[in-house]
């Protein structure tokens, strides 16, 4: 090692992963975990505390959602290096990762050689984004994007709510909340809620619990 270690930030809601990365981490000469969070909101505090080199951030968690903490610590730091390292293999997800300010993004089953060395590129102020990643990204750009009235649609009907009801809610018309349900088939190719829903969730659009 011929410079100072790189400190990280570790942000898991699971003892267990957060542990497995202090030790994957604590075995290379140059670097070190400086701190840990379980949730978003101490994430955020513990990254104004210790100003780490490197954040890795997993994006389900509690109290304050990864996205959200990425977005107030790039609000902070603008040059804030964050790695997210996740289960959610989604489009949408890796999307809003990187529009929020992610520099890299791992999923879980990383073997911790990638780990060490997407670190080390994101220190060094790569941006650092697997093959397989950068694929499902691109896909993502292939597909019709839903409007933001249409991701309301969405919402509601993830939590089971009928034409009226999201038409109540959104002080729109049950005609008009029917075009944009619709919409949302067409664009997913789909033809029934319960595809439509199934198609949001394995994208990452959504999530449930």
């Amino acid at each position: 090692m011929t410079g100072p270690a790189i400190r990280v930030l570790c942000v898991d809601d699971h003892r267990l992963m957060r542990e497995g990365i202090v030790r994957v981490v604590g075995l290379q000469p140059d670097m070190t975990v400086v701190a840990q969070a379980s949730d978003g909101e101490e994430a955020v505090e513990q990254f104004l505390q210790h100003r780490p080199d490197v954040v890795l951030m997993d994006l389900q968690l509690p109290r304050v959602n990864g996205l959200h903490a990425i977005r107030a610590i790039r609000h902070a730091q603008p040059d804030a290096r964050i790695i997210v390292l996740t289960m959610y293999a989604g489009d949408e997800d890796i999307y809003r990762a990187l529009q929020a300010g992610a520099a890299g993004y791992l999923l879980k089953d990383t073997v911790p050689e990638d780990l060490v060395r997407v670190i080390r590129e994101v220190h060094a102020g790569q941006l650092a984004i697997p093959p397989d990643v950068a694929a499902t990204l691109a896909s993502r750009a292939k597909q019709p994007a839903l409007t933001l009235r249409e991701l309301q649609v969405l919402e509601l009907l993830a939590t089971g709510k009928r034409n009226k009801e999201i038409a109540a809610d959104l002080g729109i018309s049950s005609d008009t909340a029917r075009a944009h349900i619709k919409s949302i088939f067409v664009k997913f190719n789909v033809h029934d809620r319960t595809a439509a829903l199934a198609e949001a969730l394995r994208r990452g659009i959504i999530h449930i619990g």
